[in-house]
Order: C-alpha cells, then sequence, then structure tokens
C-alpha cells in the first residue's frame, strides 16, 4: 500500500498515523517502536522528518521572523 503522507516509505499509511499518534502523545523512539512494531531508527528517521517540518512552519508563523523587537529593562 502507497504512503501518502510520506514519498518512498515502505511503512503502510496504518502504520504511518499509528506513529504519528503516538508521537503526539509524546512517547520516545523506543516505545513507539514497541508498540507499532516497527524499527526503531526507521521512527527515528521520520520523527527527525516531522521535528523539522514542525520547525519550519513554526518559524514561517512566527511574529518574530521579520522586524526589530525591542524589550525593556523590566524584571519580574
Amino acid at each position: 500500500m502507497k504512503n501518502k503522507y510520506l514519498k518512498h516509505s515502505h511503512i503502510s499509511e496504518v502504520h504511518f498515523r499509528a506513529l504519528t499518534k503516538q508521537f503526539a502523545l509524546d512517547l520516545n523512539a523506543v516505545q513507539i517502536a514497541a508498540l507499532t512494531g516497527l524499527n526503531r531508527n526507521t521512527i527515528n528517521r521520520i520523527l527527525t522528518l516531522a521535528r523539522a517540518r514542525i520547525r519550519l512552519m513554526a518559524e514561517r508563523e512566527s511574529p518574530f521572523s521579520t522586524g526589530e523587537v525591542e524589550v525593556d529593562e523590566s524584571y519580574f
């Protein structure tokens, strides 16, 4: 079965969705590997790609990406 979320992937969409669900629950790669039955190295590669994509999207929507930011000298 093709995976429409990750091109040239050898895992199915069912496994990919399970992996994504476990990632959203903040489990580490070893725990996800135990639950999904996938290789830890495969999971690490996919999670690295997901984190890079999240970082890219966060940088695009950041209010601090353009212009100057002025910070006062307040102490709290």
